[in-house]
């Protein structure tokens, strides 16, 4: 018998106006199985008034680690940067906030005016014909991608080099094995894509070449060459990009010949909060456009000559047949690409600039200094932006526990996905970082590695 607790007067005026006289009877009614529900009542303390609950809880949450506490140099795919005081006053403001998908765009002004600005920016900085509204994070973008370049072909094949983020493949796998498609995995050599591999797997049915640039060891990948081998034959190239700040000191996608870019925004404005919340990027060459999945905010002029703002396209299902849909994305994130937009408009073009400078100088000496420490070596010679993977004495889950202890969040341990690469860390390092920091990291692997000996 499953436990029933007792219930109270309108409880049970609730049980029988759905039919039912007892929660028993509601949980038989609805199939839900015996060996799935609760035989014991919950383990919770007695009520508290507001006050106490609310210090209780307060309490609870100061075990939370977090960057005001900890020095962190874990990137992978979310990054840490300065965000100037502006970005959050405006994009918490309860207008944004609070407002959802702009339907009606005659009382949706402020916020389509918003995301038409974010999908300029997006433009500007990819160097692409045009930028959706966002989606739902990197991975889904890149699969977007993808689906793009199947288009509704039923079977078809994508290349994917093994330097994208091992969680973009494994989303890409779910969906190859959910539409049909084939995913081949390129080989790497010395951190990169190799040529010779891409070259020899490229065949009339390769509809996407899927590259990350800067990849997911922070390496420069040779993009120009393998644009160059892509384009040899019908296939889309594809580039993947989960720290934009990378493009304030680099080529724009759009310079080397891109037909789609897709990736992660989290670095341009959004702070780090315990693995999201994320916002996708899209950008394409124009002749794609109306395969684009999401929505694309356009401008126009009303019936009196004003200018305002409209939902141009909404590839979807929900508007249009959906065998003819090209996505089956139904939102964007909408408050985190208005956080991009004035994260953005606050550093200028110069001030983009000067991120990436920072990023690539500070990551450099971070890199010289750890690779200096005996038993410490570069995993790659390899131009890098700032992530950059390093061989350790000891194993990665070592040094990062030891590490927590001095209140430093350390590399990601790459043997967790590439067992090739055992005792081997990649380190992030970005202008948040000062030089005290990096030194103080420096003097922690030093300690534990001299304790170990």
């Amino acid at each position: 018998m499953s436990y029933v607790p007792n219930t109270t007067a309108e409880q049970q005026a609730m049980l029988r106006a759905v039919g039912v006289e007892t929660i028993e009877d509601l949980l038989t009614a609805t199939s839900i199985p015996e060996q799935v529900r609760l035989k014991h009542p919950l383990a919770l303390p007695p009520a508290l008034p507001e006050p106490n609950l609310k210090r209780l809880m307060l309490g609870i949450s100061e075990k939370n680690a977090d960057l005001d506490h900890y020095l962190s140099f874990l990137g992978a795919g979310s990054y840490d940067h300065i965000l100037p005081s502006v970005v959050p006053h405006l994009y918490k403001r309860a207008e944004f906030v609070t407002s959802y998908t702009p339907y009606q765009p005659e009382i949706s002004q402020g916020m389509l005016q918003a995301i038409y600005e974010f999908q300029t920016m997006i433009c500007q900085i990819t160097n692409m014909d045009t930028a959706n509204a966002s989606l739902y994070d990197g991975s889904t973008a890149v699969v977007e991608a993808a689906l793009l370049a199947i288009g509704t072909a039923t079977n078809g094949e994508v290349l994917v080099s093994r330097a994208l983020d091992p969680q973009y493949r494994a989303t890409l796998r779910t969906y190859a094995w959910a539409r049909g498609f084939t995913l081949r995995e390129l080989e790497l050599e010395q951190g990169v894509t190799s040529l010779a591999a891409l070259e020899s797997a490229l065949t009339p049915e390769t509809k996407a070449v899927i590259i990350q640039h800067p990849n997911f060891f922070g390496n420069l990948e040779e993009v120009r060459a393998i644009e160059q081998l892509v384009h040899r034959t019908n296939a889309l190239y594809v580039i993947a990009i989960t720290e934009p700040a990378s493009l304030g000191v680099l080529a724009a996608p759009g310079d080397y010949g891109a037909d789609i870019v897709a990736g992660e925004g989290q670095s341009l404005g959004s702070p780090l909060g315990y693995g999201g919340p994320a916002l996708g990027l899209f950008a394409t060459k124009q002749n794609f456009v109306r395969r684009m999945p999401g929505r694309l905010v356009g401008k126009t002029i009303d019936d009196r000559g004003q200018e305002g703002y409209v939902l141009t396209l909404q590839t979807r299902e929900q508007h249009i047949k959906r065998e003819r849909a090209t996505s089956n994305i139904c939102t964007n994130q909408a408050l985190l690409a208005l956080a991009t937009t004035v994260y953005l408009a606050a550093l200028g073009k110069q001030g983009f600039r000067e991120l990436g400078e920072q990023c690539l100088r500070k990551a450099h000496y971070a890199s010289e200094r750890i690779s200096a420490i005996p038993g410490f070596t570069m995993l790659f010679n390899r131009p890098f932006f700032d992530e950059f993977a390093v061989s350790a004495p000891l194993p990665a889950e070592q040094l990062n526990a030891e590490l927590r202890e001095r209140a430093i969040i350390g590399g990601y341990d790459l043997s967790r996905e590439y067992p090739e690469f055992e005792n081997a860390m990649l380190f992030a390092v970005t202008e948040a970082h000062t030089r005290e920091d990096i030194d103080s990291l420096v003097a922690a692997l030093e300690d534990i590695v001299g304790s170990a000996e």
